[in-house]
C-alpha cells in the first residue's frame, strides 16, 4: 500500500528555513505531500510538470525572486497554480503577480486555516488545469504525426472545403486528397469527421483505437 498522500503535492519555495519547516509541518498534518526548496533555481531543476500540484513561493528571495520564477513557469506554459508569500511592503508586487495569473497571495504571518483552504482551492484548480494540459499535449503529439501536405489538407477540411476544392487549392488530384484524408483519419485516431474537427480545434483527443 502506498504511503504517499492522495490529496496532491504542494511545492514550497522559500529561502527562510523556518517558513519552509512551518509550512511542511502544517500541510503534511493535513495529508498533503510537501516538497520544499530553498531557492527558485533548485525548484526549477527538479520540478515535474506531470505532477498534479500547486506552488507556494516567497516573493522576495536571494537569487531568483518569486516573480522571476513565475515568469519562467509562464514561459514553459506550466499549468501550476501559484500563490505568493509576501511581507507587509510587498502587496504591489503581489498584485503584479496576480495580474500574471497567480491565484492569490498571503501575508506573513499567515493564518493556518486560511492557508489550508487556499491550498485545497489551488489543487482543485490544478486537477482541471492539468487535465487540459495533458489533452493539449496529446493533441500536439497527434498533430505532429502529419506531414506538411497532410497538415495543409486538414486545415482545409476544418475550413469546410470539399475534396474537389482542396484538390484545386493544392494543385493535386481528388484521389490524392482522398488518400491524404484517409491517412489523417488514421494518424489522428479519428473515426468520423466530427472527431477530426474536435482534435483540430483542440476540444478533445479520442482514445487510441484498439
Amino acid at each position: 500500500m502506498s504511503l504517499i498522500p492522495k490529496k496532491g503535492t504542494v511545492y514550497v519555495v522559500d529561502d527562510d528555513e523556518a517558513v519552509r519547516d512551518s509550512l511542511q509541518w502544517l500541510l503534511e498534518g493535513k495529508d498533503y505531500r510537501v516538497r520544499c526548496f530553498d531557492s527558485a533555481e533548485s525548484f526549477l531543476s527538479r520540478y515535474d510538470p506531470r505532477e498534479v500540484a500547486c506552488l507556494i513561493v516567497d516573493i522576495r528571495m536571494a537569487g531568483m525572486t518569486g516573480l522571476e520564477l513565475q515568469d519562467r513557469l509562464i514561459e514553459r506554459r506550466s499549468p501550476l497554480p501559484i500563490v505568493v508569500i509576501t511581507g507587509h511592503g510587498d502587496v504591489p508586487m503581489a498584485v503584479d503577480s496576480m495580474k500574471k495569473g497567480a491565484m492569490d497571495f498571503i501575508q506573513k504571518p499567515f493564518n493556518d486555516e486560511e492557508l489550508v483552504t487556499l491550498v485545497e482551492r489551488m489543487l482543485e484548480h490544478a486537477r482541471g488545469a492539468f487535465t487540459q494540459h495533458q489533452q493539449s499535449a496529446s493533441r500536439d503529439a497527434l498533430l505532429s504525426k502529419l506531414t506538411g501536405r497532410e497538415a495543409q489538407v486538414l486545415e482545409r477540411i476544418v475550413a469546410g472545403r470539399l475534396n474537389k476544392q482542396i484538390a484545386d487549392d493544392l494543385g493535386i488530384s481528388i484521389k490524392t486528397v482522398e488518400a491524404h484524408r484517409a491517412n489523417i483519419m488514421e494518424k489522428l485516431n479519428a473515426n468520423t469527421v466530427a472527431d477530426l474537427l474536435k482534435i483540430a480545434l483542440g476540444q478533445a483527443a479520442p482514445a487510441a483505437k484498439a
